[in-house]
């Protein structure tokens, strides 16, 4: 089914009125239902069931690098709205890989769906790691594909950070002429996690120009919206030039669906057509509704992206207060050096009912901290308070 993202919404509108409901009231039903099925569901859930969600539901949730609020409104009313498929196996989809290749100015043909992005992942892996083929990277970084490497018998290539904590191009690019017959691809997370630093548009170019042309590379732009820096660029346009690049992007952060596994490759059709074959092609009929129209809702993003910012920031700021220094991040999370090991830190947060993230070696003196909501930002920084006295300030890398 091919609908453009003016056409979904439009028909969305019609198909709501049709339905005998307005726009604007599109969830005060489900909101309704959803209220007596959770007292029915309470009913039939086992006792260890509810002791989990009760402990889940207690945390401060502050370690995945996930949207605090939720879905955008505009995602909720899709998929809402697409329930009326969840029983059909060829059911319309709202269009989804044609409006992610309308959102890059891309074709269709150039566009991969995967279970999240960490799917990509997995299928990039899988698909240039043959033979024993490395992946190149840094350390450390998003390691998923440094896991599924080690667990198809490949190796990576793993560089050291620069001092700064950026990524080192001329390392990169070094690296890959040197090794150039064995490398699968080069794996390069922009921005960072867990540092949240970017690698600006024109070391992108730097590095594409320097390593072997016919060498692939897959740029992880999982948090691509939360950029303000004005050197950083999107990779896109590299795919246009045919040049042999992977972009892999996900619905998991801004969108506020992580839970739904959406995210997508966009590459030249001949790397698409190398991966197709390790991808499950498996995505729910639900969510690429949600994904159509959120892609759609740039002022929806817009809002996300400044409550995130203003949290972020804020958080930052007690922070620095109490005499800690974070990393520059230009991501809905950040890194405290806290000048002792994470892992005993974490623990204590976790007594306090706050979770933040896991240890990043060789970076164990650093702990990463999402971006939560007031609520569960308040939390962090009592707990924060707790278990850190307050100290001169000193450099993040101290």
């Amino acid at each position: 089914m091919h609908l453009s993202r003016r056409g979904f919404v439009t028909g969305l509108a019609s198909a709501v009125g049709y339905a005998g409901l307005r726009p604007g009231n599109l969830l005060a039903a489900p909101v309704a239902a959803a209220k007596k099925a959770a007292s029915d569901v309470s009913a039939i859930i086992t006792a260890a069931a509810k002791k989990r969600m009760v402990e889940y539901d207690g945390m401060a949730k502050m370690s995945s690098n996930e949207n605090p609020w939720g879905p955008l409104p505009s995602v909720m009313d899709a998929m809402n709205y697409a329930w009326k498929y969840a029983n059909r196996y060829g059911y319309p989809d709202g269009g989804l890989v044609e409006a992610i290749a309308d959102h890059h100015k891309v074709k269709p043909e150039n566009i991969l769906l995967g279970a999240g992005s960490g799917e990509i992942l997995d299928v990039m892996a899988l698909a240039f790691l043959q033979g024993n083929k490395k992946v190149l990277g840094v350390e450390p970084t998003y390691s998923t594909v440094y896991q599924r490497a080690s667990q198809i018998k490949a190796e990576a290539i793993k560089l050291p950070l620069n001092k700064d904590y950026s990524q080192s191009i001329p390392a990169f690019i070094e690296a890959a002429n040197k090794h150039a017959s064995e490398i699968g691809f080069i794996y390069l997370c922009n921005p960072n996690n867990p540092t949240g630093l970017i690698v600006s548009k024109a070391e992108v170019k730097q590095l594409l120009d320097g390593i072997p042309k016919d060498m692939p590379v897959m740029i992880d732009e999982a948090y691509h919206h939360f950029v303000q820096d004005p050197n950083y660029g999107p990779s896109a346009d590299y795919v246009i030039e045919g040049r042999p690049v992977v972009i892999a992007r996900t619905f998991s952060k801004i969108f506020g669906i992580a839970a739904m596994r959406l995210g997508y490759a966009v590459a030249p059709p001949a790397l698409i057509q190398k991966m197709k074959p390790y991808s499950m092609s498996s995505i729910n009929s639900i969510v690429k509704w949600g994904a159509v129209a959120g892609l759609a809702d740039t002022a929806g993003q817009k809002r996300m992206l400044d409550m995130t910012i203003k949290n972020r920031d804020k958080a930052i700021a007690e922070v620095k207060a109490l005499g800690y220094e974070v990393l520059p991040t230009e991501t809905n999370f950040y890194m405290v050096g806290i000048r002792r090991e994470v892992q005993p830190v974490i623990d204590e947060f976790k007594k306090r009912g706050v979770a933040v993230g896991r240890p990043f070696p060789p970076m164990t003196q650093h702990l990463r901290v999402s971006v939560g909501t007031d609520q569960e930002t308040a939390r962090f920084i009592a707990a924060f308070k707790e278990i850190f006295p307050a100290t001169p300030r000193t450099t993040a890398g101290a």
